[in-house]
């Protein structure tokens, strides 16, 4: 391989994009990386390195676990020297998962990590995977005045490159499956690829990179909804275990008001059971004690969440419990930015 030409790692893990339809039962399937080549032969024209690893068996992101997330990580550590920038195939479905805990886990990041995929399988005519690894593989690819332009773990889907973190999959029909609320574009292609440079976060020192694989699964996401039930509500905060809650709550924070909600979650705080407060609304930010039902959520020892997604919110909260921390310090992070994943 030529000096001055730009190696990119493929690290397959399945999902739509490499999906193949047995001709029996109708149903799609993982197939083979090798395949995926054979149907883009554009691949070769980059003019870059492109290898690839492939897992084996390949995945379906509704099976998708931290343990794979752990995976891909040590994945691109044992790689990282090698290559100038990596592209993950991964499916839509946990995608924006994968993408937060990644930007947690890998630590003096200043390679370009792109996830992407499709909603069509790549063998499909009018499959829009074809597009989206191409221009993933040159975001992945591109250096200004010898650095990577885009030195962050991003989702690359339809024209976008979002910032991982900051992505949330809204549409399960539409080509522009995902959407960023409250953090623009980091890069946009039509013609050319125009990048956001503004909003990219470029590390202050290079240092080596290091991931951290602690990861504490020991949380849960409550959806609150009108007739949330005492019995359940109460018997969930009380499972053997459970260390953290992401309190999906309404509009900029808002919960109802019925004593026994807070003095269950009073108990729970008490007992050293950590809560943060996400919206529930795709573009909702929330402000503890801007209305009164979330001032008691503030005054019980709830985290506010700010404009932070779910995804990015449910796997800090599972990253910083894996670090064993004082409650105190847990909570202290949440409010922090660690990668750009909620506002300053």
């Amino acid at each position: 391989m030529a000096a001055d030409k730009q190696s990119i790692l493929i690290i397959y893990t399945g999902g739509t994009i490499g999906m193949r339809e047995d001709p029996k039962t109708k149903t799609l399937s993982p197939m083979k990386f090798e395949l995926i080549q054979e149907e883009i032969p554009e691949l070769y024209k980059l003019g870059f390195g492109i290898e690839s690893i492939t897992f084996t068996p390949p995945i379906d992101s509704a099976n998708m676990t931290p343990a794979i997330w752990i995976q891909i990580a040590k994945t691109i550590k044992t790689y990282y020297s090698k290559y100038d920038g990596f592209v993950i195939l991964h499916g839509t479905d946990t995608m924006a998962y994968t993408a937060s805990a990644l930007s947690y886990m890998l630590e003096n990041l200043d390679k370009p990590v792109i996830m992407t995929g499709s909603q069509l399988p790549i063998g499909v005519l009018r499959t829009d995977g074809k597009e989206n690894i191409i221009t993933a593989i040159q975001i992945a690819a591109a250096k200004k005045d010898g650095k990577a332009v885009v030195p962050e773990v991003c989702i690359y889907f339809s024209s976008n490159l979002f910032r991982g973190n900051r992505t949330t999959k809204e549409d399960s029909q539409q080509f522009s499956a995902f959407t960023s609320h409250h953090y623009p574009p980091l890069a946009t292609a039509g013609v050319d690829i125009k990048y956001n440079y503004e909003k990219i976060n470029y590390p202050r020192s290079k240092g080596i990179l290091n991931i951290n694989t602690s990861i504490d699964e020991n949380v849960i996401v409550i959806k609150i909804f009108p007739g949330l039930n005492r019995k359940y509500f109460e018997s969930i905060l009380t499972l053997e275990g459970l260390k953290g809650i992401v309190l999906e709550s309404y509009g900029s924070g808002n919960m109802p008001t019925f004593p026994w909600v807070f003095e269950a979650i009073r108990k729970a705080t008490d007992l050293g059971m950590i809560f943060m407060n996400v919206s529930q609304c795709p573009g909702g930010n929330v402000k503890m004690g801007y209305y009164e039902t979330s001032r008691e959520l503030k005054e019980a020892g709830v985290v506010s969440g700010k404009d932070i997604t779910v995804e990015a919110g449910i796997t800090k909260l599972m990253f910083l419990l894996g670090q064993n921390l004082p409650v105190s310090e847990v909570k202290a992070y949440l409010l922090q930015n660690l990668s750009g994943e909620l506002e300053n």
